[in-house]
Protein backbone atom coordinates (compact mmCIF):
# COMPACT_ATOMS: atom_id res chain seq x y z
CA UNK A 1 0.00 0.00 0.00
CA UNK A 2 1.07 3.33 -1.24
CA UNK A 3 -1.89 5.28 -0.84
CA UNK A 4 -5.09 5.17 0.51
CA UNK A 5 -7.54 7.98 -0.39
CA UNK A 6 -10.81 9.00 1.83
CA UNK A 7 -13.73 11.17 1.17
CA UNK A 8 -15.64 13.57 3.72
CA UNK A 9 -17.90 16.49 3.04
CA UNK A 10 -15.83 18.64 5.30
CA UNK A 11 -12.25 17.73 4.71
CA UNK A 12 -11.52 20.21 7.80
CA UNK A 13 -13.06 18.02 10.58
CA UNK A 14 -12.10 15.00 8.93
CA UNK A 15 -8.61 16.31 9.16
CA UNK A 16 -9.30 17.01 12.83
CA UNK A 17 -10.31 13.57 13.65
CA UNK A 18 -8.22 11.45 12.02
CA UNK A 19 -5.22 14.07 13.70
CA UNK A 20 -6.75 13.08 17.01
CA UNK A 21 -6.78 9.39 16.11
CA UNK A 22 -3.12 8.83 14.42
CA UNK A 23 -1.33 11.66 17.09
CA UNK A 24 0.13 13.38 13.78
CA UNK A 25 -0.92 16.18 11.72
CA UNK A 26 -1.53 16.43 8.27
CA UNK A 27 1.42 17.59 6.45
CA UNK A 28 0.10 18.93 3.69
CA UNK A 29 -3.51 20.62 2.79
CA UNK A 30 -4.74 22.23 -0.28
CA UNK A 31 -5.76 25.16 -1.34
CA UNK A 32 -4.87 26.20 2.31
CA UNK A 33 -5.16 24.78 5.82
CA UNK A 34 -7.94 26.80 6.96
CA UNK A 35 -10.04 25.38 3.77
CA UNK A 36 -8.69 22.00 2.84
CA UNK A 37 -9.69 20.43 -0.14
CA UNK A 38 -7.74 17.86 0.12
CA UNK A 39 -5.44 16.94 3.21
CA UNK A 40 -2.99 14.51 3.91
CA UNK A 41 -0.75 12.34 6.52
CA UNK A 42 2.29 10.19 6.42
CA UNK A 43 1.86 7.19 8.94
CA UNK A 44 2.97 3.92 9.66
CA UNK A 45 6.28 2.15 9.28
CA UNK A 46 6.76 2.69 5.42
CA UNK A 47 5.13 6.55 5.93
CA UNK A 48 2.03 5.27 3.50
CA UNK A 49 0.25 8.39 2.38
CA UNK A 50 -4.12 8.78 3.76
CA UNK A 51 -5.18 11.38 1.69
CA UNK A 52 -9.06 13.04 2.65
CA UNK A 53 -10.44 14.59 -0.40
CA UNK A 54 -13.67 16.40 -0.05
CA UNK A 55 -16.31 14.35 -1.10
CA UNK A 56 -17.74 16.58 -4.52
CA UNK A 57 -14.84 15.89 -6.18
CA UNK A 58 -15.45 11.51 -5.82
CA UNK A 59 -15.92 9.88 -9.11
CA UNK A 60 -18.28 7.87 -7.49
CA UNK A 61 -21.17 8.40 -4.86
CA UNK A 62 -20.21 9.42 -1.52
CA UNK A 63 -23.45 9.37 0.65
CA UNK A 64 -22.28 9.46 4.41
CA UNK A 65 -22.56 5.80 4.07
CA UNK A 66 -19.93 3.01 5.07
CA UNK A 67 -18.72 1.88 1.35
CA UNK A 68 -16.32 0.89 -0.59
CA UNK A 69 -13.42 -1.88 -0.24
CA UNK A 70 -11.48 -2.02 3.01
CA UNK A 71 -7.93 -1.38 3.76
CA UNK A 72 -6.75 -3.62 6.69
CA UNK A 73 -3.85 -1.36 8.94
CA UNK A 74 -1.78 -3.74 11.26
CA UNK A 75 -2.17 -2.89 14.76
CA UNK A 76 -0.09 -3.62 17.78
CA UNK A 77 -3.16 -3.98 20.01
CA UNK A 78 -6.03 -5.07 18.51
CA UNK A 79 -8.68 -4.60 21.43
CA UNK A 80 -7.24 -1.13 22.34
CA UNK A 81 -7.05 0.16 18.65
CA UNK A 82 -11.05 -0.60 18.24
CA UNK A 83 -11.87 0.46 21.38
CA UNK A 84 -10.18 3.96 20.40
CA UNK A 85 -11.87 3.87 17.36
CA UNK A 86 -15.01 3.73 18.84
CA UNK A 87 -14.36 6.17 21.84
CA UNK A 88 -13.30 8.96 19.24
CA UNK A 89 -16.87 8.40 17.59
CA UNK A 90 -15.96 5.49 14.79
CA UNK A 91 -19.02 2.98 13.99
CA UNK A 92 -18.75 -0.64 14.90
CA UNK A 93 -19.15 -2.70 11.34
CA UNK A 94 -17.17 -6.16 12.08
CA UNK A 95 -16.31 -6.92 15.81
CA UNK A 96 -13.12 -8.88 16.23
CA UNK A 97 -13.04 -11.80 14.42
CA UNK A 98 -10.17 -14.90 14.30
CA UNK A 99 -9.42 -15.91 10.97
CA UNK A 100 -8.09 -19.04 10.56
CA UNK A 101 -7.47 -21.40 13.09
CA UNK A 102 -4.23 -20.72 15.02
CA UNK A 103 -2.94 -18.58 12.73
CA UNK A 104 -3.08 -15.00 14.55
CA UNK A 105 -4.49 -12.92 11.98
CA UNK A 106 -7.54 -11.31 13.54
CA UNK A 107 -9.79 -8.12 11.79
CA UNK A 108 -12.64 -5.80 12.84
CA UNK A 109 -13.41 -2.71 10.99
CA UNK A 110 -15.50 0.42 11.86
CA UNK A 111 -16.72 3.54 9.95
CA UNK A 112 -15.34 6.86 10.71
CA UNK A 113 -17.97 9.69 11.14
CA UNK A 114 -17.64 10.20 7.51
CA UNK A 115 -18.40 7.06 5.90
CA UNK A 116 -15.20 5.58 5.25
CA UNK A 117 -14.38 2.06 6.22
CA UNK A 118 -11.14 1.33 8.55
CA UNK A 119 -9.95 -2.37 8.43
CA UNK A 120 -7.51 -2.59 11.41
CA UNK A 121 -5.98 -6.03 12.06
CA UNK A 122 -2.91 -8.37 13.85
CA UNK A 123 -1.15 -9.30 10.87
CA UNK A 124 1.73 -12.15 11.69
CA UNK A 125 2.57 -11.79 7.69
CA UNK A 126 3.42 -8.03 7.93
CA UNK A 127 5.72 -8.07 11.07
CA UNK A 128 7.48 -10.63 9.38
CA UNK A 129 8.40 -8.68 6.37
CA UNK A 130 8.52 -5.54 8.65
CA UNK A 131 11.21 -7.42 10.49
CA UNK A 132 13.00 -8.75 7.47
CA UNK A 133 13.50 -4.85 6.06
CA UNK A 134 15.49 -4.28 9.47
CA UNK A 135 17.93 -6.94 9.05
Amino acid sequence: MATVSFYAADVKAARDWYQELLGVEAYFAVPSADDPQYVEFRIGDFQAELGIINSKFASHTVDGGSAGAVLYWHVDELEASLARLIELGATLIEEITERGVNTGFRTASVADPFGNVIGIMNNPHYLEILESTRS
